[in-house]
């Protein structure tokens, strides 16, 4: 059900690397899926990675969403686990709606937490929609660009990059449950304006290097990294 992105245009965040469907990039090893970034000059990239989206093959409205794995260790690394609303070519973005499920790696900006163990979820959507919904959500990041709107939650967890760890979405029509190892931790209401989020949305993952998420950072001395998925499951 997966389909590649391929290539270097910075995916809208100013990232670094340059996609590819090579296996030093991307594989099925050992019962995981391994999406490893590595320090080399490519097509005129000093990186590559890889993305897979599962656009016009597999989406879904409404469920239970998760995934096991295991994130990359170097700072400089945005690993992520999304999803995107199906109408994208029709509606575009922000107005087809994003969720991310798990992101990592803001923690080398010195704007946030530096703590590795840093972790977040998000919720992305047009400047019309659920206008009044961020001021009730507590502990969360309220963000208005004037492009979108998003809220963000954060949360830490222990051994980021030596354990697997378990990110799940439970999606119904009132309202977005974002979970990490079973304990929830960020909730976004739906019952006063679904739209955009009651419609089917298709699933990416992908392992970024650099781009707006690090300020661009990565440390030096990086050869390589591996994001290991374990699973990504679907129950409705």
């Amino acid at each position: 059900i997966w389909n590649y992105d391929l290539g270097a245009n910075g995916w809208g965040n100013g990232e670094s690397q340059f996609y590819t469907n090579r296996a030093e990039n991307i594989i099925i090893e050992d019962g995981l899926l391994k999406i490893t970034a590595i320090a080399e000059s490519y097509e005129g990239s000093d990186y590559t990675s890889s993305r897979i989206q599962s656009k016009d093959k597999f989406a879904f409205k409404y469920g239970r969403i998760e995934m096991r794995e295991k994130l990359p260790n170097w700072e400089g690394m945005w690993p992520a686990f999304w999803m995107m609303g199906a109408n994208y070519d029709t509606l575009g973005w922000p107005f087809c709606g994003e969720l991310d499920i798990l992101e990592h790696g803001d923690y080398v900006k010195s704007s946030t937490i530096d703590d590795p163990g840093l972790i977040s979820s998000a919720v992305h959507y047009g400047p019309s929609d659920h206008k009044s919904q961020y001021a009730t959500i507590p502990n969360t990041i309220y963000f208005d660009t004037g492009q979108e709107n998003f809220v963000r939650a954060e949360t830490t967890i222990e051994n980021p990059f030596e354990d697997f760890h378990t990110y799940s979405l439970q999606w119904a029509p009132d309202k977005l449950e974002f979970y990490v190892d079973e304990e929830l931790y960020f909730e976004f209401p739906l019952a006063s304006q679904s739209s955009p989020f009651d419609k089917p949305f298709f699933m990416l993952i992908n392992l970024a290097v650099g781009g707006h998420w690090t300020d661009g950072f990565v440390a030096s001395g990086f050869t390589q990294a591996t994001y290991k998925i374990d699973y990504v499951r679907v129950y409705q």
